[in-house]
């Protein structure tokens, strides 16, 4: 089924007596293996309001973010939350949509200072598993509903509703960006470099470590200050070693590489994504094996294992949690691709599945712990 109005939508959500699987872009198969009817909202399709005075933009939940990047940058305008491409990842085809990148919260290095799509997120419409078409939110950031259903749509991966048009607030794209690299840090001390500059006064908005031990801070702005904060940076953290400063356009290659996870791409095994405090980062890692790409200043990691490794079994209990990004569809209907959650928030979990899809028939288990 592929919709092109939101009516025609609600109405084969309402007259649906089987399980749906929901698709957007098809970039994204995360969660457990779904067998349901396929339903595509590639259709609903277009940018239905931007106002680049007011930082505002409206548009359907099927529009490709390319898309929506073109418009954006045709005004010197972006998302401020640097949206991952999943497509290298998970070696998948097809165009990125924004209401997948809803869906899944999809986010950035940036992320670190300007914080996840839902923190963009400003308003939504979609169509809940009775047929019913909901809207909260709207074009400013007010909402007084008593539900935050913005927030909650982003990262339900559409187990609440199929969205159907998306609002974000923008910002300005910067003037210069400039990346300054260490090479050869072990990641004890890569992320003890991360950590002290994160504590700068300098605006770093992205620190990374790779796989082949490269650090990277990324500062943006005005090029007479993005110059400034990025010699103060070399100079503040010299004890580390010496460091190189990167231009803007090697700044925006070197970063989409990271976003994207670009040192897994063409690597054997299993994927992992570990939010966890940077602190706890390094032993994590070392007790967990495999290879690590560190993001957020170590608050995220981005681990490759072992086909089929059940990485919570091995890690036991840890102060953070472990989603499972890539894996064969056999992995994922054995390992639970998103991690339990406490007692408490599981009851409010089934409650509000209860209350937007009482039939279960969106993605139903995709989400099972």
């Amino acid at each position: 089924m592929r919709p092109e109005t939101e009516a025609e939508l609600a109405e084969a959500i309402r007259l649906a007596s089987a399980p749906l699987a929901i698709r957007g872009g098809g970039t994204r198969p995360v969660g457990r293996p779904q067998t349901g009817a396929l339903l595509e909202t590639g259709a609903l399709s277009g940018i239905t309001l931007y106002e680049p005075g007011a930082l505002t933009l409206v548009a359907k939940a099927g529009t490709p973010l390319a898309e929506v990047e073109a418009a954006l940058a045709a005004e010197g305008q972006r998302l401020p939350f640097e949206p991952m491409d999943h497509r290298g990842l998970l070696r998948t085809t097809g165009e990125p949509t924004l209401g997948g990148m809803v869906a899944a919260n999809a986010s950035g290095p940036r992320r670190v200072q300007a914080g996840a799509c839902r923190d963009s997120l400003i308003g939504v419409r979609f169509v809940d598993g009775t047929g019913t078409v909901v809207k909260n939110g709207g074009r400013v950031m007010k909402n007084v509903t008593g539900y935050d259903l913005v927030k909650l749509m982003a990262g339900s991966w559409g187990t609440l509703g199929v969205l159907t048009e998306v609002a974000f607030k923008l910002l300005p794209a910067p003037e210069s960006a400039a990346t300054i690299l260490w090479q050869g840090l072990d990641s004890a001390s890569a992320l003890r470099l991360m950590a002290e500059a994160l504590k700068t006064p300098w605006e770093v908005n992205a620190a990374a470590h790779l796989p082949d031990q490269r650090t990277l801070l990324r500062v943006e702005g005005f090029a007479r200050s993005v110059a400034y904060r990025a010699d103060e940076l070399a100079k503040a953290l010299a004890p580390f070693g010496r460091s190189v400063t990167l231009g803007a356009a090697e700044t925006a290659s070197l970063w989409a590489q990271v976003r994207d996870v670009a040192p897994f791409h063409d690597q054997d095994g299993d994927v992992w994504r570990i939010a966890v405090k940077p602190s706890e980062s390094a032993a994590l890692v070392a007790k967990a094996g495999g290879e690590a790409l560190y993001d957020w200043g170590g608050g995220l990691i981005w681990l490759r294992l072992g086909e089929g490794v059940d990485l919570r079994a091995r890690l036991g209990d840890f102060p953070g949690h472990a989603t499972l990004i890539r894996a064969s569809a056999e992995t994922r209907r054995h390992i639970a691709p998103f991690p339990p959650e406490p007692p408490a928030i599981a009851a409010l979990t089934r409650g509000l599945r209860a209350r937007f899809d009482p039939r279960g028939v969106l993605n139903p288990g995709l989400m099972d712990a």
